[in-house]
């Protein structure tokens, strides 16, 4: 019989009804979007405390160990108590919005009376369930209570893809209200609920200056039987569990296979949810604490229309919304509707759904969303909150009813800034300094306190695209600091020196291109650059580029001539137009000025010709000018052009650059990304030129990650196991390095110590082991200290584990994206390599894996290997070599790596990968190219799987490692496998020891 029922349980149409409530799973609703729907009821909002600060506990602990499975399990113990009493008392979970619900008890009128008092006494139980719990975790939990009753509207919104539901109406917006007025422990009635009900059977007390009222407690008369009361409550409840299913907690766990139903309800399901359910994936398999962007939108509408008027525009938005976050990898978790307006919480960077520049898409979306919705018919103002960092994302609830939700301090800042920052979009500082757009496309505004944040830290408006270019603000910061080394990049200077002097010395012009993956340092070399570049007879201009200039049409060029006219120092238009009227009256004719105007933000008089130019026509004229002026320049003065971000170039730039290099004597430097696709027809030219130099960036080496480290920390060494750990972790990358650093200092593990001088150390058995890692005697002149006897030391706090360490938010996004950007089966393969280790053999990760074949598993090693996931080695002695040095920067023949020669680019794809896969099967050892994609990749597994998963590698092990390679057979370590035994506790030492002596050996540590 449980057989049979866990069977049924299993079945798609229950599982998805798990996630809704009986009001869509038995709803009949009209096909038309937005449809309408009335009815009484009891509502009941239940807030729980506690779960936000449990949730930063965890999302900031130092170690992988305590994970979001961990959290999930304390979260749904809570939980899954509070929805079980309102299931047992015939309640319909409404929503889960984080840490609180709304529940609905839906009846005809006539019943309210009777319901009331049964949720009243539903809401004491709850409270009674947290009065003797000991708490855990330092988990302190705290429920307040608001009830109300009355009429409710429901709302069915959406469009092709996605439905989604509200209720509205003025019971909502009291069972709110009465829940803001309780304290913790409290039941407060809502006016009209207090009106409803019988007051006979309730002890209440009165709020000063308040119509609702606080629930003291129950008080039925001696003769009352509660539960011949509720049993006839409970019959003027639609789909209370009864007869046959009266054991079940709810009626929606009999449903039975309905296509057309089940294809009903999967509209109102996350896609990634669906998935989770098809593949019949446990329900923690989704709950991660994860680095995500989030977006509260907040619609107020102009009065308090019918509900058929409002819907018309919350349709309206919520198709919009939809659209735009489709495109940029978003999605909408939850719809509110309360006192204030409705709101929808919308998530990017969900499992699967991680995306590059999230952050910036999500701010662009803002902006899109806002335009928008501020012109929709109804709706007075909008509203939105953008922040961004860990929440937890996962299932929360009971297993007959839950919801994917998110819970954290940052969803609560976003919902608070949507709320105290009216009429605007704002974002807090993290997605501030991670947006990667332009400082003028936002302003700081003024701190308020807001409810249940301690502190918000800085919160900036996002004011958008201005039509007006500020062409200061794109000139590069160069803050180079004159007292610290620009460590490990001497060949790259050195590439710039030679082509500067080269330049100098003749007349043609020069290209030089640094191409490197994010936080290589690509900025710093530019910096760098700026400062060595400065001289007599030459210029230089050095600008900064972001996404958002791709799509504006010829700002790089636009940046740069107004740099060459000194337009960049004039605070005025008016100045701007007199400089620029001398400039150039010699060169163009005074009615052909106005062609100016857009470029630099001036107003001459238009003409009569120019109003009768075409677009392409004014651009030529503009052109032809601009190469004049610099023509005109570079015979007084060189010009070296510096550009940071150089992907970002528009195509209209880079067309202008192809005719500037061919035709004058300018040093163009730049560093880029790799092109995602192929460049523009201009850019790949100006590559492709005979006079340009391709450089693609190299890692740093260890021994200047060290230095760089000592360098940051101002010691005069770090310890051996801090070196490893950065050098490892960073794989030479700076930007990594300084991440892993700062997520050390945050968690308080560096302690610093005085130095001890080289003659006055005595070498005891203590300090036998505490080596320091120096930096080189070129950088002593740059440490901190300079008084004798100051110097300091950096090593770790006693205990600290560096191995198990969680990665930094900013690390484990990079890793995300990657991760979830790769196919289901290469997912599957790097998630079970990161259970082996670093590094790891073919033949245990092909033992590990679920219902692979070897040619599969070769195959997709050898894409992983190509797309950088994994190195592959033929033996050990090549895998210590590479650990000892990382690639340095080179020049690429063919100008960059994404100009390779496209003839045959198909054909020599296959021939490179079957090339690849040869050297996969020779080489058995692979290693993870980044730590960082290893630790994040195991943390994505279940503890339970964790487990069954290095069992089976522990079996493996046990299984050969005694055995020889060659003939499969025998020990090539004396009592190597009954080392083993020990550890699996089949053997005790003393048999061990008595078995060593009959071979004739004293000790077990001649075998190690």
């Amino acid at each position: 019989m449980n057989t049979r029922r866990e069977e049924s349980q299993d079945q798609a149409i229950i599982r998805i009804a798990a996630h809704l409530p009986d009001l869509i799973v038995y709803g009949d609703f009209s096909p038309e979007r937005p449809s309408v729907d009335y009815f009484d009821g009891v509502l009941m909002f239940v807030d729980i405390s506690g779960f936000t600060a449990m949730t930063e506990k965890f999302s900031t602990a130092m170690y992988m160990d305590r994970g979001a499975e961990q959290l999930v399990e304390i979260l749904n113990r809570y939980i899954s108590a509070i929805v079980e009493k309102v299931l047992i008392f015939g309640g319909d979970i409404i929503k889960f919005a984080g840490d609180a619900l709304l529940a609905l008890w839906k009846v005809e009128r006539k019943h309210l009376k009777d319901i009331i008092t049964v949720v009243i006494k539903c809401s004491l139980e709850i409270h009674g369930l947290f009065e003797t719990q000991e708490s855990e975790e330092g988990l302190d939990v705290r429920v307040k209570i608001g009830l109300s009753a009355g009429h409710i509207t429901m709302l069915v919104f959406g469009d092709d893809t996605r439905n989604y539901f509200l209720v509205m109406g003025q019971a909502v917006d009291d069972v709110r209200l009465a829940q803001n007025m309780a304290q913790m422990n409290d039941v407060i009635l809502s006016p009209n609920c207090w009106q409803l009900c019988d007051r006979s059977m309730i002890e209440i007390e009165k709020i000063p200056d308040r119509r609702a009222v606080k629930v003291n407690f129950l008080k039925p008369p001696p003769t009352f039987n509660f539960d011949e009361f509720f049993t006839k409550c409970m019959t003027f409840m639609d789909y209370y569990p009864s007869g046959d299913h009266k054991k079940l907690l709810r009626l929606a766990c009999t449903l039975e296979s309905d296509p057309e139903l089940e294809l009903s309800l999967q509209k109102y399901v996350m896609e990634s949810i669906l998935k989770q359910i098809d593949d019949k994936q446990l329900p923690g398999y989704l709950s991660e604490l994860r680095p995500v962007t989030i977006m509260f939108v907040n619609l107020l509408f102009k009065d308090r229309e019918k509900a058929e008027v409002i819907g018309l525009a919350i349709q309206d938005a919520c198709v919009h919304i939809n659209s735009v976050l489709r495109v940029s990898r978003g999605q909408i978790n939850k719809v509110f509707m309360f006192d204030k307006g409705c709101s929808f919480l919308c998530v990017f960077g969900f499992p699967g759904e991680k995306a590059p520049e999230e952050v910036t898409r999500a701010l662009e979306s803002a902006m899109d969303i806002f335009n928008f919705c501020s012109e929709v018919h109804k709706i007075h103002t909008v509203s939105i909150g953008v922040t961004s960092g860990i929440v937890f994302c996962g299932i929360v609830g009971h297993s007959v009813r839950h919801e994917y939700t998110v819970i954290g301090q940052k969803v609560n800042i976003a919902a608070r800034m949507m709320m105290y920052y009216p009429g605007i979009v704002t974002c807090d500082s993290v997605t501030y300094n991670g947006s990667n757009l332009p400082a003028y496309f936002f302003k700081e505004l003024p701190k308020k306190v807001m409810k249940g944040v301690a502190d918000s830290g800085p919160v900036y408006q996002c004011l958008g695209l201005k039509e007006k270019i500020l062409f200061d603000m794109a000139y590069l910061k160069c803050n180079r600091n004159q007292n610290y080394l620009l460590l490990g990049r001497d060949k790259e200077i050195e590439y710039f020196m030679c082509t500067m002097k080269e330049f100098l010395k003749c007349n043609c012009s020069r290209v030089l291109m640094y191409e490197g993956l994010s936080g290589y340092g690509k900025s710093q070399i530019l910096k760098e650059i700026e400062y060595l570049a400065q001289g007599e007879n030459h210029r230089t201009i050095a600008i900064a580029l972001t996404k958002i200039n791709f799509q504006q049409n010829f700002y790089t060029i636009q940046i740069l001539m107004s740099s060459v006219l000194g337009l960049d120092t004039c605070k005025h238009y008016k100045e701007q137009q007199t400089n620029l009227q001398n400039k150039v009256k010699t060169l163009l004719d005074e009615k052909f000025h106005c062609l100016l105007n857009d470029f630099f933000c001036v107003q001459f008089p238009i003409s009569q010709e120019v109003s009768k130019m075409s677009t392409l026509r004014k651009q030529k004229l503009l052109e032809s000018l601009f190469l004049k002026i610099l023509e005109q320049t570079v015979k007084e003065e060189r010009i070296i052009f510096i550009i940071d971000e150089g992907q970002f170039i528009d195509m209209a730039s880079w067309a202008f650059m192809e005719k500037l290099v061919q035709t004058l004597p300018i040093f163009i430097i730049m560093s880029l990304s790799p092109f995602i696709g192929l460049p523009c027809a201009a850019a790949s030219a100006v590559m492709k030129n005979r006079n340009t130099t391709y450089v693609t960036l190299g890692a740093m080496q260890p021994k200047d990650i060290r230095n760089k480290v000592c360098l940051d920390l101002g010691v005069r060494g770090i310890s051996e196991e801090l070196e490893s750990y950065l050098v490892e972790g960073s794989c030479g990358m700076p930007f990594y390095c300084e991440e892993l650093l700062k997520n050390l200092d945050q968690h308080g593990v560096l302690v610093f110590q005085p130095a001890e001088s080289e003659e006055r150390t005595n070498v005891t058995w203590n300090n036998l082991f505490k080596n320091f890692a120096k930096p080189m005697e070129e950088l002593k002149m740059f440490t901190l200290s300079t008084e004798e006897g100051s110097e300091e030391v950096c090593n770790l706090a006693s205990g600290v584990r560096l191995k198990n360490l969680s990665p930094p938010a900013s690390l484990k996004e990079i890793s995300l994206v990657q991760l979830d950007s790769m196919s289901p089966s290469h997912q599957m393969l790097v998630r079970c390599a990161a259970i082996i280790g670093l590094t790891f053999t073919t033949e245990l990760l092909f033992e590990i894996l679920p219902c692979w074949n070897m040619k599969m598993m070769i195959k997709a090693l050898a894409t992983l290997v190509e797309s950088n996931i994994f190195d592959c080695f033929r033996n050990g002695k090549e895998l210590r070599m590479a650990l000892k040095q990382n690639a340095a920067s080179f020049v690429v023949n063919y100008r960059s790596l994404s100009l390779k020669p496209s003839e045959g680019m198909a054909h020599g794809e296959e021939e490179e990968l079957r090339e690849l896969e040869s050297e996969v099967i020779e080489c058995h050892i692979i290693r993870f190219c980044r730590p960082m994609m290893q630790k994040t990749a195991y943390e994505l597994w279940l503890k339970d799987q964790k487990k069954a998963m290095h069992l089976k590698c522990a079996c493996f092990l046990e299984e050969n490692a005694h055995r020889c390679d060659h003939c499969q057979g025998g020990d090539f370590i004396p009592y190597h496998h009954f080392a083993v035994d020990i550890r699996l506790n089949t053997l005790d030492l003393d048999t061990i020891r008595k078995m060593a002596k009959t071979h004739g050996h004293q000790s077990l540590s001649d075998y190690g």
